[in-house]
């Protein structure tokens, strides 16, 4: 399956474009995580691009990404990449046992703190942004409160990165893309 195919997945369940904003967000991070370790870029920028794919129509952790799985199967795409999505999820019972799998639940909620600090910043930049910055607002329980810190750094951790390197790869992974995501000042 190439990037493209999966783009139309997107489109076809997704109409939020904040929503397709993470997916390719996350879909940078992976992409950026695969040349770094070696890893098949095109492999790892599927499963960010579509691990999410099915939030609309599966909106609850219970459905999500379980029912969705059996939908990418249908479009044809590669188990590995499914295994990986099922795996992000929280009550799938498919473990986060390879650099693969650890590097999609790392990259996942990563990228919508980041981006809340982006917006909040006067630039609504990514390009002035730091791991600085995301650390200020990090300690500031009352910002995106709704993210879930402790769930963040494990996941850096098991992934074997810092956390704040492992923010400042992101921020720069999601730079390639900063004009698409809104995020260029």
């Amino acid at each position: 399956m190439d990037r493209e195919t999966a783009l139309d997945i997107v489109h076809e369940y997704i109409k939020n474009q904040g929503l397709v904003n993470h997916m390719l967000s996350v879909e940078a991070a992976m992409r950026f995580y695969a040349v770094k370790y070696g890893q098949d870029v095109e492999l790892w920028g599927l499963a960010g691009i579509l691990h999410d794919f099915d939030w609309e129509i599966h909106p609850t952790l219970e459905e999500h990404p379980t029912a969705g799985a059996v939908i990418l199967k249908e479009k044809g795409v590669p188990d590995e990449v499914i295994q990986a999505i099922l795996s992000h999820g929280v009550n799938t019972g498919v473990p986060r046992d390879t650099l693969f799998r650890k590097a999609l639940f790392a990259c996942d909620e990563i990228t919508g703190l980041i981006t809340a600090v982006a917006l909040v910043r006067p630039s609504r930049s990514l390009y002035d942004l730091t791991s600085s910055s995301v650390k200020k607002k990090w300690k500031d329980r009352a910002f995106a409160a709704g993210t879930n810190r402790e769930e963040m750094a494990e996941a850096a951790e098991d992934f074997g990165v810092e956390l704040w390197q492992h923010v400042d790869n992101v921020i720069m992974a999601m730079r390639t893309i900063a004009p698409q995501l809104g995020l260029a000042g």
